[in-house]
């Protein structure tokens, strides 16, 4: 089957160990179950695994890639999720089990034309979305949902800030926000993104700018070069929400604004597989839709990746077998 893999680590170079051809059907572990894949969607996580992270050379080659949307052996049409986990082990939530892993790290992915996963990580795909707009849920828009719901704790009329306006994670947190009643800002160091983080709903700023107002949740994925713009956005007992560090994962952080203003620092990784389902139901509850910045087929993933690389997809990147 056609599918797009590591086939070699470059942490300089990415992109260097990126192959497009055949490779072997998906193996099936007892209790797993295959779906021929429809849709899927490329995330940071890509490019990460080609530069080694998460990813040893002992298990190359590795089909790449952990959204999806098919439809599986019964014909039913379904959203893959992506987490390999046992909620028993992390209290009730897989993404706490300290032996979690993701599809394309230990398992083969979902940049193919078939992916092998557990059966019971797969959800029903609700009619009123396509599998593309599907393929774009299980990573950044469900990362997004419970870094603002979850581990933010969001109220309807509270006040978000959204670091970095343009990437999956970010163009979800700005259209989740404002779907579940808060007042979102945004920022970007380009006026084109912001430009299109107004189009969406936010209030926008340029990178590092001052806000009307303080707020009660930021959403950083930036890191290092937003961190302490993020601190001092927010009101006393706000709640920082991490879950990526784009430009660099050491930030230096005044820890008297941390205790004096009682902020907390939260991290927050994926989601579980509940959260998938209730986000599923808020986007036909509420007609929302992943903003896709653009398609490609699944022959021409090298240039998905080089889109991706290069910072200038706004919103998620598709493939489709």
């Amino acid at each position: 089957m056609l599918a797009a893999y590591a086939a070699r680590i470059d942490p300089d170079d990415p992109l260097a160990g990126l192959e497009v051809g055949e490779v072997a059907e998906p193996d099936l572990p007892n209790g797993w179950t295959t779906v021929s894949v429809r849709a899927a969607a490329l995330n940071h996580h890509d490019l990460w695994s080609l530069r080694g992270v998460g990813l040893s050379a002992d298990r190359l080659p590795m089909v790449l890639g952990a959204d999806a949307a098919g439809v599986d052996e019964q014909g039913r049409d379904v959203v893959v999720y992506a987490v390999i986990g046992d909620a028993s082990a992390g209290g009730g939530d897989e993404t706490l089990d300290a032996k979690r892993t993701l599809l394309s790290e230990l398992h083969p992915g979902t940049l193919a034309e078939r992916v092998a996963v557990p059966r019971g990580n797969l959800v029903a795909k609700p009619a009123e979305l396509s599998f593309a707009e599907a393929a774009c849920l299980p990573t950044a828009w469900l990362t997004a949902y419970r870094m603002l719901v979850t581990r933010g704790g969001l109220r309807p009329g509270d006040r978000v800030l959204v670091q970095g306006a343009g990437g999956g994670v970010s163009t979800a947190a700005i259209v989740l926000g404002k779907a579940l009643g808060a007042t979102v800002y945004a920022t970007s160091r380009d006026q084109g993104r912001r430009e299109r983080a107004a189009q969406l709903g936010a209030q926008v700023f340029e990178t590092g700018g001052r806000l009307p107002e303080r707020v009660d949740i930021v959403i950083e994925t930036v890191g290092a070069a937003t961190f302490d713009h993020s601190l001092k956005c927010l009101r006393p007992g706000g709640r920082l929400v991490v879950s990526g560090a784009t430009s660099g994962h050491v930030a230096m952080v005044d820890l008297r604004r941390v205790f004096f203003l009682q902020t907390s620092i939260v991290g927050s990784t994926m989601g579980t597989l509940t959260e998938l389902k209730a986000l599923l139901a808020l986007c036909v509850d509420e007609g929302l839709r992943p903003l896709i910045d653009s398609e490609y087929a699944l022959a021409d993933a090298r240039s998905a990746f080089d889109r991706l690389a290069g910072g200038e997809a706004f919103g998620k990147i598709v493939l489709t077998p």
